[in-house]
């Protein structure tokens, strides 16, 4: 009974000791490590205007679709760009209605930005990435909606060109990834460039 109660003790104190370190103080550690060095990553990467107010957050999407605005990756997170909800298509290459969303997704981006029946279109304007919510598109895709920006702004071609190639980021150390453009980072430089009319 005497060493029941001796390992008994023993364990209850292990756990109290492991339970401090493991939900208290590592916690704390990490937390304040990320405030210390990535403070805005560690808080969503949050944008904030000038008045206080979020506009929104580097990581997640959000649907712009004005002509005035460059518009992000199609959403299949719940209604669409809903955060509480981030989630793909799940459907495979060979699913039917997948074929039939990427066509007529086609056609629409074809006809929203003045392109010809046959031209090409990059597949990250008419597929949603696997959460729903990637801020980023292909510099291909930013290319082929400048004019129809450019033109509902006012700005001149040249100019929108200059504001992709600025919010361009290439791959992780020369190597990693594609180039990105973040959709939220060159909408929000064309808002403070000039008001969108």
């Amino acid at each position: 009974m005497k060493t029941f109660l001796i390992e008994l003790r023993t364990s209850l104190l292990l756990t109290l000791v492991f339970a401090v370190l493991l939900c208290g103080a590592y916690p704390l550690a990490v937390w304040a490590g990320a405030q210390a060095l990535f403070a805005h990553e560690a808080n969503g990467s949050l944008i904030t205007e000038k008045d206080g107010s979020v506009r929104g957050s580097l990581l997640l999407a959000q649907n712009f679709s004005s002509d005035k605005y460059f518009q992000p990756r199609p959403s299949a997170a719940g209604t669409g760009y809903d955060a509480t909800s981030s989630s793909g298509t799940n459907f495979g290459p060979t699913n039917q209605k997948l074929n039939d969303s990427i066509k007529a997704a086609v056609a629409a981006y074809r006809t929203a930005n003045g392109l010809a029946a046959n031209a090409a279109v990059p597949a990250d304007a008419v597929t949603s990435s696997g959460s729903g919510l990637d801020p980023h598109i292909s510099p291909a895709n930013a290319q082929l909606q400048s004019a129809r920006v450019a033109k509902s702004r006012g700005l001149t071609p040249a100019r929108v060109q200059e504001l992709i190639a600025q919010a361009t980021r290439n791959r992780d150390l020369g190597v990693f990834g594609e180039p990105t453009v973040n959709v939220l980072q060159l909408n929000r430089a064309l808002d403070q460039l000039a008001p969108a009319k």
